[in-house]
């Protein structure tokens, strides 16, 4: 992803800094206040922390990585300790956060179907760490929210009624396959994204980088869909 949004990028003088296991010794405060905004993209290990660095150190900071949600309140503290501002996001995609808003509605509608089995796919590259991917996880709490007769999620291939299977698929250098599947006796509905490449990811986390630098708070996709 790193090098999917510097080629994007307008000029290679817009990257100031570039952090990676080889260069971690350059991930301080001095380094850091050469840049306006930071953008990370490493995993669900080491996300968190590095987020928290930024913050610390008075630099906006964008978020890509997922599978550290469950340190979400102790970043969003941090924060809100140093008066800054973060963008996170499972997906920076917008057709992804449109497909967000397609599903959260069908979903509604099949609270009162009964005679639909839903289930989740969620298809990414060998390389992926975190399974379900953030993407499907966002996936599946809508679906949940919206219908009573789910109350939570399993990444696993059996579940009773009232759980919702999501399946992970780890294949070659696939960027993104996502798919949520209805399913009666008498038809099936099926909602699909599918990405072609990492470029609609790196597009939408520039824009966020952009759009990000001068606030203060916690910001979602939501947020900057609704400036647009």
């Amino acid at each position: 992803m790193g090098k999917a949004i510097e080629g994007l990028l307008k000029s290679p003088d817009e990257v100031v800094l570039r952090i990676d296991i080889d260069s971690i010794d350059q991930f301080d405060r001095d380094h850091l206040s050469q840049a306006d905004v930071a953008i990370e993209f490493t995993g669900p290990a080491s996300a968190a922390d590095n987020l928290m660095k930024c913050l610390g150190a008075g630099i906006p900071v964008v978020c890509g990585s997922t599978g550290w949600y469950d340190r979400l309140e102790k970043v969003t503290k941090s924060c809100e300790r140093h008066d800054g501002a973060l963008f996170y996001a499972p997906n920076f995609s917008i057709g992804v956060n449109l497909f967000f808003e397609v599903n959260q509605r069908l979903a509604a509608m099949m609270d009162k179907q009964p005679q639909y089995e839903v289930t989740i796919d969620e298809t990414h590259h060998v390389h992926k760490k975190d399974a379900p991917s953030g993407t499907a996880i966002r996936l599946a709490e809508q679906v949940i929210k919206e219908v009573r007769r789910k109350k939570l999620w399993v990444n696993t291939a059996t579940g009773k009624g009232d759980e919702l299977i999501v399946l992970s698929h780890r294949e070659g250098e696939v960027p993104g396959t996502h798919v949520v599947r209805w399913t009666s006796e008498a038809d099936e509905i099926t909602l699909e994204h599918k990405a072609h490449s990492r470029q609609g990811f790196a597009e939408g986390a520039i824009l966020a980088a952009r759009w990000i630098i001068g606030k203060k708070g916690v910001f979602t996709m939501n947020d900057l869909l609704k400036s647009l």
